[in-house]
């Protein structure tokens, strides 16, 4: 077994090396980066790449979790989504509570520790959320309950105040897994450019929502999104950019009208009428143009 002081400064050193090779958890490793990482001049392995559940040799419990990432057109093995709670669930390994891997989970539970969790975003290709923690399981539903750090600790309870803490668990778990995850699927569905200009610059793009997150079609998925620079995803949200449902790029009639600098001139007025220039090349993942309209018609509105 690996003493407990031991095995923390690895858990410790592997999400500190993750963080500088994600840039703070904002781009995604393939499986091959992951395989990377060293611990005491050592190669060591941070995640399984057979199973979901990783446990090394002689640790107390887990290390990491994995989901498998699935096309937009499949179903995943494993079907892990946030709560009523507002908590993610993290599926068992199969249905024997004393499976090892399950037994693993468990002590990292039981324990308090620290994991990180692989969520697949393209082939071989990984979105690295840490740390996170087991906080419940669900023994009936064959589920852990997950927290994202800092939150390990609140869980809802029969006070006035619940509801309050339900709606910040879910806004914070959004936003520290699944915001992630949604941008590290557009940036490699769009193979990190603006789709209305092509710019290549992965620290200036974002993935930019077609149909927000609480409307009812708003889905995670990347036919619900564009890949966009900074600039087009600011006038995206603010109607003076619009994407038409063929895919056209419309700028609203006042800013045509407007006299301004070259940014105005060249970034915007001259994008009029021009189709994206960057489209996913799967079908199943470009813009839905159902969501698209719904967008556009709020855009002619303004």
């Amino acid at each position: 077994m690996w003493p407990p002081d031991r095995e923390l400064r690895l858990r410790n050193a592997a999400m500190a090396w993750l963080a500088a090779r994600t840039h703070d958890g904002t781009l995604a490793l393939s499986s091959q980066e992951i395989r990377e990482f060293t611990f005491e001049g050592e190669k060591f392995a941070l995640m399984d790449p057979q199973r979901g559940i990783r446990k090394p040799a002689g640790f107390s419990a887990a290390l990491s979790i994995r989901t498998v990432w699935r096309p937009s057109d499949a179903e995943r093995p494993y079907d892990d989504a946030i709560g009523d709670d507002g908590l993610v669930r993290y599926k068992w390994r199969g249905d024997d509570p004393s499976h090892a891997e399950n037994r693993a989970l468990r002590a990292a539970m039981v324990g308090g520790q620290p994991l990180v969790w692989f969520w697949g975003t393209g082939v071989a290709q990984y979105q690295a959320i840490f740390p996170v923690y087991l906080v419940g399981e669900e023994p009936a539903q064959q589920q852990f309950a997950v927290a994202v750090d800092g939150l390990q600790h609140l869980r809802p309870t029969d006070s006035p105040v619940e509801e309050v803490l339900r709606r910040y668990l879910r806004a914070e778990t959004v936003r520290r897994l699944h915001q992630p995850v949604f941008r590290s699927m557009i940036m490699r569905a769009y193979e990190m450019s603006c789709a209305v200009c092509a710019l290549r610059h992965s620290e200036l793009l974002d993935a930019a929502h077609i149909v927000e997150d609480r409307h009812e079609l708003g889905v995670a998925a990347v036919r619900n999104g564009l890949a966009l620079c900074k600039i087009h995803h600011a006038a995206y949200d603010s109607r003076i950019l619009g994407v038409s449902p063929d895919l056209v790029v419309q700028i609203r009639a006042d800013i045509l009208d407007e006299t301004d600098g070259p940014l105005l001139e060249h970034g915007l007025k001259r994008l009029h009428g021009l189709k994206l220039r960057t489209v996913p090349q799967r079908k199943v993942e470009r813009p839905d143009p159902e969501l698209l309209a719904l967008r556009f018609e709020r855009f002619r509105a303004s």
